[in-house]
């Protein structure tokens, strides 16, 4: 396509003047501070002149007819009518202040978007291209089916000013526990910037992978970017510096800095395993392959360790052009410090009383060199330990909001990511029977919403200055795939890009629901994104596999106000099956399929509960004692169906649980002598009822009937398959099958080996 200094591109559009139409609401996130509406609407077709006015303007009118060329809106060689209405992107010096600030305004004459800068006009061109239909973002490969109706490519008559409450709306990627490619990195890029956030905080190093080359030291990758999991597979990968420049340059056009991190000196595992050197003890290691904190960190005693993190900052400040620069900073042990000749002659030359004090050394060398490269500091809120932070650093404050108060309160610049409050999107968006395996926590989309950034110490005290933004924070300890990395950020991003950029007045949880579940589900699923859609739970608790003896009535909410629809005959639900409206009795074995519908006719995925009736299993006789036998088999096993059939060892203990304790698993490297056990026993059951078991072991089986069976797990944590059992009053057997190992970064060693066991009701 040619493109001229003036006019982007013409599209295949003409001008009319919709008959005068109500006002009415806007799907627009997030909310703009300042909205007007008219009444009509400015259709684009074939005459509509397009152009940008002002240096970079034509930058913004270009991606804009790029975004309808990719929907299907061909352009023209031909120059649009001026009389036929335009829409003009224009560098304005009386443009709303604000370097994202811009100005809207839509009327018979077309559209007419003003800001001071680029940024700002890009913003500009994000609103306008939610004001029209969702279709707007197909392409070629997007299912036409989505969308109940043709498009009208309408503009709504409205004035517009808007800017954001906050400079800094951020969110965090994390590659190194699970290696997130360039692709999808440029995919969230695009996503993000849609819904204005500017700031893409990419955690790049850690101990469980390298993920940048550094050309002065290649074993950084070569050695640190590649870890042997537990079942002795290789899993890693690392951005060449040519990728990180494509990255940047990407994000860039997109109006996002990027904000890399560099750990230090905890987290830096795989650094250490590609150059033990810069331990304490010249550790001989290797990348961490279970989650947590690692004990093995950076020495800080010995000038070494700041000439490579010097020398790996060189490397990267290039690639990196924005000025803020994360250096990590958290969860770092200090035992190994103890025993440090070189970090105990530091504390006696600087004449330190505290470990806490290295770590702030550490932080404030790094923190000087990064100042003469033209760079500003962010680390974790552990970087105030020690003291003597230098004044410029900004503080990330993410074990709740008092390390920010702290800081603000000192007069350092603070951002807001307080797992607490909802922003580890890491943690579970609903109960975790019904969602993949999380980390663990509870951040449902109304509680990100919800968040107020400037907590009110801050307000109190003057302080809400202070506040630089807010982040939210995408782990990827259970993230296994770039479809589950969606599923964590999305549509909680939009919460966050709405708590980041509109005024608390102009926000209202109901109206972005209705934005949410409406038009922004059908643009996200026209990007193809995997993004969560509640599933119905059981308000008392989530069970998939329920029993009665005489009826049940199940109940069905969801974490936000939506339409249920259910069957009972065991085919798929669609849009036109029963909606839910109140308790379902049932009074026979039934298997119920259920699903959660967005008002756009978008269907969440099927959530399978099986209800049985059945009689109360009898008791039993048992011997008399309350000895437990347990049958040990060395050696690791994947499959409890694999066990021999003649154990190593066969001991008698106390309690179901020893299923756990018969070794115990070295933190360095994740070490441990697997094994996996087999406990026989009874249970006392003192009364007829309904008993609901639920346990992280890999099986365990109630008077010969499997009960709970996690041995397909990927991740044997947070099972989510508990059973209901009919039992009668009386010893009841057990068996509980336990598998030791490191199952997808998780040691089954840190499960607690036990059996829930609770009657139904109470």
């Amino acid at each position: 396509m040619r493109h001229t200094t003036q006019i982007a591109f013409i599209l295949l559009f003409s001008l009319f003047l919709h008959a005068p139409v109500a006002a009415r609401s806007i799907n627009v996130i997030p909310t703009p501070q300042s909205v007007v509406m008219g009444e009509g609407a400015f259709k684009l077709t074939s005459s509509t002149r397009i152009e940008g006015q002002g240096k970079g303007a034509g930058e913004v009118a270009d991606f804009f007819i790029g975004k309808l060329y990719r929907a299907g809106m061909r352009a023209s060689e031909k120059r649009g009518d001026k009389k036929q209405g335009s829409v003009i992107f224009k560098i304005s010096a009386t443009a709303p202040e604000g370097r994202e600030a811009y100005a809207l305004e839509i009327g018979p004459q077309g559209v007419l978007a003003q800001a001071r800068t680029t940024t700002g006009l890009f913003y500009a061109a994000q609103t306008l291209l939610q004001l029209l239909p969702p279709q707007v973002e197909a392409t070629a490969a997007t299912d036409k089916s989505l969308f109940r109706t043709a498009p009208t490519w309408e503009l709504p008559f409205l004035k517009i000013e808007d800017a954001p409450r906050f400079s800094y709306r951020g969110v965090m990627l994390d590659p190194c526990r699970h290696f997130i490619p360039v692709s999808a990195v440029k995919k969230h890029i695009e996503q993000l910037a849609a819904f204005k956030i500017n700031k893409l905080h990419w955690h790049l190093t850690d101990d469980q992978g390298w993920r940048i080359e550094i050309k002065k030291y290649p074993l950084l990758t070569k050695v640190g970017a590649y870890r042997t999991e537990g079942d002795g597979s290789n899993y890693g990968g690392y951005y060449t510096q040519e990728e990180v420049k494509d990255v940047v340059e990407y994000a860039r056009k997109h109006h996002i800095d990027i904000v890399p991190e560099l750990e230090m000196p905890g987290h830096g595992m795989a650094a250490i395993a590609a150059y033990p050197w810069l331990s304490c003890h010249g550790d001989t290691v290797k990348p961490r392959i279970i989650w947590g904190v690692e004990d093995v960190v950076i020495c800080p005693g010995r000038e070494t360790t700041f000439t490579f993190l010097k020398d790996v900052i060189d490397e990267m400040l290039p690639l990196f052009p924005g000025e803020l620069f994360h250096i990590g900073g958290d969860e770092c042990p200090r035992q190994q410090w103890k025993t440090c000749d070189s970090c105990q002659a530091l504390m006696q030359q600087e004449k330190y009383t505290r470990l806490s004090q290295l770590q702030s050394y550490t932080v404030g060398e790094i923190g000087k060199y990064l100042k003469q490269k033209g760079k500003r500091l962010i680390g974790w809120d552990e970087i105030l330990e020690g003291g003597n932070l230098d004044s410029s650093a900004i503080v990330m404050s993410w074990r709740g909001e008092d390390g920010g108060i702290t800081a603000a309160g000192m007069g350092h610049q603070v951002l807001m990511t307080p797992s607490s409050h909802g922003f580890y999107f890491d943690q579970f968006q609903g109960d975790y029977v019904t969602e993949p395996t999380a980390i663990g926590g509870y951040s449902p989309l109304e509680k990100v919403y919800a968040y107020d950034p400037v907590p009110k110490a801050l307000k109190e005290t003057g302080k809400e200055q202070n506040v630089l933004g807010v982040q939210a924070n995408c782990w990827s300890e259970y993230i296994h795939t770039t479809d589950m990395l969606e599923y964590r950020l999305y549509p909680r991003a939009l919460a966050l890009a709405e708590v980041a950029w509109t005024q608390p007045a102009r926000k209202n949880f109901a109206d972005f629901c209705r934005r949410v579940d409406g038009d922004a589900a059908l643009r996200l699923k026209a990007w193809n994104v995997n993004f969560h859609i509640p599933l119905p739970e059981q308000p008392e608790g989530c069970n998939d596999q329920l029993a009665f003896t005489d009826h049940c009535d199940l109940s069905l909410t969801t974490t936000r106000p939506l339409d249920i629809v259910y069957t009972t005959d065991g085919s798929q639900p669609t849009e036109t099956s029963m909606r839910y409206v109140a308790p379902i009795r049932l009074e026979r074995t039934t298997t119920v399929k259920t699903a959660t519908l967005l008002p756009c006719g978008l269907m969440g995925p099927i959530r399978t509960i099986s209800a049985t009736k059945m009689s109360y299993l009898p008791a039993v006789e048992a011997p008399s004692g309350d000895k437990v036998k347990l049958s040990l088999y060395n050696g690791r096993y994947a499959s409890p169906y694999i066990l021999p059939a003649v154990p190593d060892t066969v001991i008698t203990v106390e309690k179901i649980e020893a299923v756990r304790g018969q070794r115990q698993i070295n933190s360095l490297l994740g070490k441990s002598e697997d094994y996996a056990s087999v406990a026989e026993g009874y249970i006392d059951i003192k009364e007829n009822g309904i008993y609901e078991f639920s346990s992280n072991n890999s099986q365990v089986w109630i008077d010969g009937l499997l009960t709970v069976d996690n041995s397909t797990l990927k991740v044997a944590r947070f099972s989510p398959n508990k059973r209901q059992l009919a039992l009668a009053k009386g010893k009841h057997a057990v068996k509980v099958v336990f598998l030791g190992g490191i199952f997808k970064g998780w040691p089954t060693y840190w499960d607690d080996g036990k059996v829930s066991c609770k009657k139904v009701g109470q």
